[in-house]
């Protein structure tokens, strides 16, 4: 998991610096506005795969292999559907939502155009959240790695062609890299969709007998609701942290989207461990081994925190260099600097709470991290990164207001681990409880009854 983040990460870093080298600060500041629009219809995606990867790695733990199947062909129907209702909704509110955002006017226009046509990457992108999200609930974080390594390489190739016309391409600008995207995506997703069926995976779709489960719906929703909540809450704040940043003029704009992909680099460890521990905790918590999620908290402490310390050394050491990465332009620069050595301070307290919140999740609890994200979010970051704004005049305050907001958030998750409700799972409940057992078989990656 942390290498296939890695990847992504890899691919994101590289994309923006064909764009900030290649295109400019205007075309940096088009994908920073860009993205948090994109990212609030893609929580639906986040939400219904949370959910699917905290069901399958349940019934996995509990080897409830006809409800395994169920929660499957269900979660096919509806993530096939929230990609469809939300590619047509981004499609007309674009625009809208990127006005609401106070977009500098010289970036609108090329925004809303990039916008409109990375939207179209959304069902393929579902897909791939989804069938990974599966894999990784029962055990198996490798297969989906190696699609992903593949067809992000083919992304990363295709980039630079259609951006700048290179070899007999159309030269499409910065729309070029949304059809890259595109491209790759549907490609990695058929390919995997193809490979599950030949090998007769256990959690791939049987398209004969597609259809919802009305109880598995339910919980589904009961569990992924909450957390679509909780990352359209993430990306509306991101859109009104962007929206008070654009106050500040196209220079801030470009120096904030050049510094998130430092953070994006420095928090993929924490948000990949995050998962990891979500996904043992739910087959451990249905098997209720409850020694071993608390092991699993401990080296997600470990791993997660250990290596954002890192990350946060090289922020606040070296901003300099980090920043040049991604632009030239000196005034960019000295803000992306400034970022980093407020926010890269903070670093591992974002760590900390992923780790938490991934036992928490794991367990089913979904709408108590919805309650966390609500209040470092909303009760801590936006307000006060708009007083302090207006107060000092300058985005510093934006950037203190994050790590105040990291370290909130950190607290109430670990406070909430330690009381350790988290032993009543939620899916347990109605799936139906798996009794202790002194001398439980010790879980496996896949049963031999299920290996082809």
């Amino acid at each position: 998991m942390l290498a296939g983040s890695a990847l992504q990460t890899a691919y994101a870093i590289v994309n923006a610096i064909w764009v900030g080298n290649g295109l400019g600060t205007t075309a940096m500041a088009a994908i920073t506005v860009s993205f948090p629009v994109f990212f609030v219809l893609m929580a639906a995606a986040g939400g219904l795969t949370m959910a699917s990867s905290i069901l399958a790695s349940q019934t996995f733990g509990a080897k409830d292999w006809p409800q395994l199947k169920r929660v499957v062909q269900n979660s096919v129907v509806l993530t096939g559907a929230a990609s469809l209702i939300c590619i047509s909704v981004g499609h007309f509110t674009a625009e809208s939502l990127l006005r609401i955002m106070d977009t500098p006017p010289e970036v609108l226009p090329m925004a809303a155009s990039y916008l409109r046509i990375f939207l179209w990457t959304m069902p393929f992108m579902f897909g791939l959240f989804l069938i990974a999200s599966l894999l990784r609930g029962t055990g198996d974080s490798k297969t989906p790695l190696y699609f992903q390594a593949v067809f992000l390489g083919v992304t990363a190739v295709l980039d630079p062609l259609l951006m700048f016309g290179w070899l007999g391409f159309p030269r499409l600008g910065l729309n070029g890299t949304a059809v890259a995207t595109i491209i790759s995506q549907a490609g990695a997703l058929i390919s995997m969709l193809l490979y599950l069926q030949r090998k007769s995976h256990m959690i791939a779709p049987d398209w004969r007998h597609l259809r919802a489960d009305w109880a598995t719906t339910w919980l589904t929703l009961k569990i992924g609701v909450p957390s679509m909540f909780q990352q359209a809450f993430v990306s509306v704040g991101m859109l009104v942290i962007v929206g008070l940043v654009n106050a500040f003029g196209r220079t801030g704009v470009a120096a904030y989207g050049a510094a998130m992909r430092i953070d994006q680099l420095a928090f993929m460890p924490a948000m990949t461990v995050g998962m990891a521990v979500s996904t043992l905790a739910g087959q451990n918590i249905g098997a209720r081994h409850y020694d071993r999620v608390k092991e699993v908290f401990r080296w997600g402490l470990v791993f997660g925190g250990g290596i954002t310390l890192l990350a946060s050394l090289l922020a606040v050491t070296v901003p300099g260099i980090l920043m040049r990465m991604f632009i030239q332009d000196r005034a960019v620069i000295e803000l992306g600097v400034q970022y980093l050595r407020i926010v890269g301070a903070g670093y591992v307290l974002f760590a900390v709470m992923f780790v938490s919140n991934g036992v928490i999740n794991g367990a089913g609890h979904t709408f108590i991290t919805t309650l966390i994200t609500l209040v470092s979010l909303w009760a801590v970051r936006v307000p006060l990164a708009a007083s302090l704004s207006r107060s000092m005049h300058r985005l510093e305050g934006i950037w203190f207001a994050v790590v105040i907001s990291f370290a909130v958030g950190s607290g109430i998750s670990l406070i909430y681990y330690l009381s350790g409700r988290w032993k009543r799972p939620l899916a347990g409940r109605v799936l139906g409880e798996v009794p202790e057992q002194a001398g439980a078989e010790p879980i496996v990656p896949f049963p031999d009854a299920l290996v082809e």
